[in-house]
């Protein structure tokens, strides 16, 4: 057998894609495409589902169309950057202009491929776009700063430095990675500690976490539980 000329590309892993794109047929290639190459793919087929899947759920990376009926595609893009979801985007789209990829990238997009597209270019930038967010991956967005995940700390915007215990980095890392959701006492008390019981255990780190970090880090509902904090 012979020798291939160039190692193979670096598989994503697992990586999880949101596909928005109202195009029936582009959008089952896409979703086909991406699953051969070891993504775990979900697709919208207009903004207004795309919104509710991006706002609700932790992707890796968005591939976004722009002319998406319901919502429009930089309109979607503007609503997710305002609410603090910072996963990467791919503009996909037949606006091709200058102009157009400047509205794109200043929305908040991190690139921008014009339709018709050759899939290996589309492969590689997507390749590529979950390289240059690796790192933001080791760290989340938190009221007042950045958790780091390795060292188990909180960098405060002022640059002060907070070390956490391993059950309140957990709680915490939790609640960030789903900014928008309101959690019910007992449910962090099973996700978090592994315990079903009465939740009074995430009151206790609730508290910790107050104290070390300020109350806003978490936003208590009543009747409800907690959610992260708005700042």
């Amino acid at each position: 057998m012979a020798e291939p000329n160039e190692p193979p590309s670096p598989r994503p892993l697992g990586a999880r894609v949101l596909v928005i794109e109202d195009d029936p047929q582009l959008c089952t290639m896409l979703i086909e495409l991406l699953e051969l190459e070891g993504y775990r793919v979900e697709a919208a087929r207009d903004g207004q589902r795309g919104l509710h899947l991006g706002l609700g759920d932790r992707f890796d990376a968005i591939v976004l169309d722009r002319g998406l009926p319901a919502i429009d595609g930089l309109d979607l893009l503007g609503r997710l950057r305002s609410r603090g979801i910072g996963t990467p985007v791919l503009i996909l789209s037949a606006l091709g202009q200058t102009r157009d990829r400047i509205d794109g990238l200043d929305a908040g997009a991190e690139d921008y491929l014009t339709k018709p597209f050759d899939v290996d270019e589309l492969l590689a930038r997507l390749r590529a776009l979950l390289r240059r967010h690796a790192d933001r991956a080791a760290e989340l967005p938190v009221p007042g700063g950045r958790l780091i995940l390795e060292s188990r700390s909180v960098i405060a915007d002022d640059g002060h430095e907070v070390t956490l215990s391993e059950r309140e980095t957990e709680l915490l890392i939790l609640l960030a990675r789903r900014p928008r959701q309101v959690f019910g006492r007992r449910d962090l008390c099973e996700l978090v500690f592994g315990d079903a019981g009465d939740g009074g255990v995430v009151d206790t780190y609730v508290h910790y976490l107050r104290r070390k970090l300020g109350r806003g880090v978490i936003r208590t509902v009543r009747g409800v539980g907690y959610q992260l904090g708005s700042g």
